[in-house]
């Protein structure tokens, strides 16, 4: 016979005590910076992109968020990214990881820098000026695109005493790379990171449906769709004219621009050349196979970035995560590998640093920040990610970054 459970004695009610009401109700008064209002709010990258796809017109917003044609490398990246399993090591007395790590020849408070990053200033009239400054500030090195829109001259002011990169592109007019090579050293670039898996622009279908240009084209269609983010239109109108710093009789759109500059038959003697010119610390980006990581070590590369290219060139390319294990098994254990493509939270770059990477860098995620709130906004992504790997590597047992190897995680394709 089922035994009836014990009836529970009704609630004692009473009337509220106002001031223990009054205690609970602490309502803070609007906040007069808007910026600084909106990015306290946003707990995460993915919160930035919505707030920067909010603010942002659809060509810029989609030149960020898109890749090449059905987009199924970038598809892929977060897949496999999400596929890792962070394992929890317990009662390992760290109250807080070490996440500085010595890269290129420098050091760099946390385990991520920022990526090099085309046409940035249509993004955020601040661009690259921004970034370079919040790097700067945070300790972590920020990376000038050859496609950028603001100079090495004027980015290296902005970065200060900061760590700085230069990335070039294998191109066709040596005089005028002599010239970048040159320019970025004498203002204090202390790594070159040269580009090599762009013979040919990919093709960005969003770009093609956008009518990407450089300087943009007002088309009533734009009008419109920048009108009701009146602080982008702001900035663009009452801001210098927008151009590719280094490339500065450059106009068209952004395929042409890029295929006029950029020579399929280019090989590893033009990396040599490059080689040959610059003395500081050399970085090849875009290895995704053992051979082509003996390739670029055995033409003089210091380091390594495996990279797709945020799935941007090469459509069903490798997922950089994917490759990295045996581009770190070729390149062995001494040859200093960035991880690039992909990453836009903490556990990635947590991900990344124990399957094999010395270092990460962050593209799409610092021009979310970028477009959600200038520089204020990559402040508040640095510090989110610096905040998701701190709790990450706490809850892993990790002291400092060399704790993190690969039997800190479980990914499902290294499997048996």
């Amino acid at each position: 016979m089922a035994v009836l459970p014990t009836r529970l004695t009704p609630l004692a009610r009473r009337l509220p005590d106002v001031k223990e009401l009054a205690s609970l109700m602490r309502f803070g008064a609007p906040r007069a910076d808007r910026r600084a209002a909106r990015l306290s709010k946003a707990a995460d990258v993915a919160d930035l992109r919505r707030i920067a796809k909010r603010r942002t017109p659809t060509p810029a917003f989609d030149y960020v968020d898109g890749a090449a044609k059905r987009e199924l490398t970038h598809t892929r990246a977060r897949e496999v990214f999400d596929s890792v399993e962070l394992l929890p090591r317990i009662l390992h007395g760290i109250a807080e990881p070490d996440l500085s790590v010595d890269i290129a020849g420098a050091h760099s408070a946390l385990p991520f820098g920022i990526a090099p990053t085309g046409f940035t200033r249509f993004m955020h009239a601040e661009g690259e000026n921004a970034g370079a400054a919040a790097a700067a500030a945070a300790g972590i090195p920020f990376t000038l695109s050859t496609m950028g829109t603001r100079s090495i001259e004027e980015t290296a002011a902005s970065s200060g005493d900061g760590d700085r990169w230069f990335q070039l592109y294998l191109w066709r007019d040596r005089d005028r790379a002599r010239d970048l090579i040159e320019r970025a050293a004498a203002s204090g670039y202390g790594a070159l990171v040269v580009t090599v898996d762009t013979p040919v622009a990919g093709q960005r279908l969003r770009d093609v449906r956008n009518g990407m240009t450089i300087p943009p084209q007002l088309t009533p269609k734009t009008v419109v769709d920048a009108a009701w983010r009146p602080e982008w239109w702001f900035n663009f109108l009452t801001t210098d004219p927008l151009t590719f710093a280094s490339l500065s009789d450059s106009a068209g759109d952004l395929p042409s621009i890029i295929n006029g500059m950029f020579d399929p038959t280019l090989s590893l003697k033009d990396l040599e050349w490059i080689r040959s010119a610059w003395k500081g610390q050399l970085f090849v980006k875009g290895i995704l196979t053992a051979e082509d990581t003996r390739r670029a070590l055995d033409t003089g590369a210091d380091g390594l970035v495996v990279s797709n290219h945020g799935g941007r060139q090469l459509d069903r390319a490798p997922v950089s995560l994917q490759a990295l294990p045996g581009v770190r098994a070729e390149a062995g254990p001494d040859v200093p590998i960035i991880l690039d493509s992909g990453i836009t939270t903490g556990e990635d770059i947590v991900a990344a640093l124990a399957l094999g990477a010395d270092f990460t860098l962050i593209g799409r995620a610092y021009l979310y920040g970028l477009m959600a709130g200038g520089q204020e906004g990559v402040a508040r992504v640095i510090e989110l990610l610096a905040q998701e790997v701190t709790v990450a590597m706490t809850l892993m047992g990790a002291a400092t970054t060399k704790d993190l190897t690969p039997d800190s995680v479980r990914a499902p394709w290294l499997q048996g």
